[in-house]
């Protein structure tokens, strides 16, 4: 099927983590020599993280293309003469308008209807009972380009390739300190993951000696107006840095950082792919577990509760099988962590 140097859209409009997930894809299809292109299709707020990855030729923005008029949108797509995009994320209206713009291969999963109308080439791809992690399952669109990798888990990081970093702004590098491990925690998920909760947050920040430790509590400024009082009553050698810094440069802040803890989160995959210390914490049950969703990083770990409660399905933060990882345990491993 593969013709010489194809360009490729890969699309995925959803949040950090996912799009960080995404990025092996696009890795595994510029390494191929019938491709010259890869291009990535995703929303304004995932934009720097595409910009770390030397491996995705131009970022496409969703939110913009959706201001224009429908035809303006084809013409759009019509114009870069893409010879393919790869659906990593259903969408019935962005399928819709690759079909309009007649881009020739259209590369969905058979278990969306809206996929048999509008795409040619359907991958059979089951990922709730899935064993393999969702950067695995992201990997298995491809066979539809000839391209069928089963790619280790342990062989994942080499193709995040996130090595474009911004420099850290002196503002926030005067926040580090070169005498302590530099930890970030991140307490919020914006009620995408099971949280671990604040309580816990406290407890195991008051068994990090201040004298050894350096803690910045990240966040967006609506997480830091959620956590207002909690965070008045934490000690000193605790930094609120909730709402201070744009996403690009808080890729910078986590990569000069000695490591970040935080449940299921955009956070936490950043800081696994970029290398850094990073410890998840997950709940046991599928599909939400570490199998499918862990850390990916030569310094990536994760501690999981030990039964499921499921007793959080519609409040994240009432999880009590989160709650079985305790702070103990957590200090633990971030005792484990070694400076440069």
């Amino acid at each position: 099927m593969l013709k010489k140097k194809l360009k490729i859209l890969v699309s995925r409009t959803d949040a950090i983590g996912d799009v960080i997930l995404t990025i092996p894809v696009c890795d595994i299809l510029k390494e191929h020599k019938d491709i010259s292109e890869v291009h990535f299709l995703g929303k304004s707020y995932t934009e720097d993280v595409i910009h770390t990855c030397t491996a995705i030729d131009k970022f496409v923005n969703i939110d913009l293309i959706n201001k224009l008029d429908y035809k303006d949108q084809i013409a759009f797509l019509k114009k870069e003469k893409y010879d393919a995009i790869v659906h990593v994320l259903p969408n019935k209206k962005i399928a819709k308008l690759a079909q309009d713009a007649k881009i020739p291969v259209r590369i969905g999963t058979t278990n969306r209807w809206f996929h048999w109308m509008t795409c040619n080439k359907l991958i059979k791809l089951s990922r709730r009972g899935s064993d393999l992690h969702e950067a695995q399952l992201n990997i298995k669109l491809l066979k539809a380009l000839d391209i069928d990798e089963s790619v280790p888990l342990n062989d994942i990081f080499r193709h995040f390739r996130m090595t474009k970093i911004s420099p850290l702004p002196k503002r926030l590098l005067a926040y580090l300190q070169k005498d302590r491990l530099n930890i970030i925690l991140h307490p919020k998920s914006n009620k995408s993951a099971r949280e671990w909760g604040l309580e816990n947050f406290a407890d195991l920040i008051h068994l990090l000696p201040k004298d050894k430790y350096k803690i910045f509590i990240s966040g967006t400024k609506a997480d830091g107006a959620s956590m207002r009082g909690w965070l008045a009553q934490l000690p000193e050698h605790v930094v609120d840095m909730t709402g201070m810094m744009s996403l690009r440069e808080f890729i910078a802040f986590i990569y000069y950082s000695n490591g970040l803890i935080a449940a299921s989160t955009g956070p936490l995959h950043i800081a696994a792919a970029l290398g850094n210390n990073a410890l998840g914490l997950y709940p046991p049950m599928r599909p939400l577990f570490p199998k499918r969703w862990g850390p990916i990083g030569p310094k990536a770990s994760f501690l999981v509760g030990h039964s499921a409660c499921n007793k959080c399905e519609h409040d994240v933060s009432k999880c009590e099988c989160m709650k079985q990882i305790t702070p103990v345990e957590v200090a633990s491993e971030i005792g484990k962590w070694k400076k440069p």
